[in-house]
């Protein structure tokens, strides 16, 4: 069986009827599993996620490193937390320090923590 080209195909739908168009688009539903209009609406949903830039960071702590107290004074200086919460907070793996911070201060924030030698990640 030869393979049907691009144009050849657009030619022969260009000859069929809105019926016929119908029962071949069934067709390859139910050949392939597929919905054409599934595909179409995702795509302009997908490059529109694409577009927004994200405007709002957290800070996240995942480990304190070797300098944990160094860590705890960082942490005091950037929330104004009381000893005990900034420790708890340094213990607990994954949590964040700053919360819905624009991105420099969140860059800043992240530089003073792992000056003091923990591991930081920016969401």
């Amino acid at each position: 069986m030869a393979k049907l080209t691009k144009a050849a195909f657009i030619e022969a739908l260009k000859e069929m009827s809105i019926l016929e168009i119908k029962e071949l688009v069934d067709g390859l539903k139910e050949e392939f599993g597929i919905d054409p209009s599934a595909v179409s609406a995702a795509a302009p949903a997908a490059a529109a996620a694409v577009v927004e830039e994200q405007t709002e960071f957290n800070v996240v702590l995942k480990s304190f490193g070797a300098k944990k107290l160094e860590v705890i004074k960082v942490v005091r200086e950037l929330t104004g937390l009381g000893l005990v919460e900034a420790k708890t907070l340094t213990e607990t793996p994954n949590s964040i320090v700053k919360e819905k911070v624009k991105k420099e201060d969140a860059q800043a924030a992240k530089e003073k923590l792992v000056a003091a030698g923990a591991e930081v990640e920016i969401k």
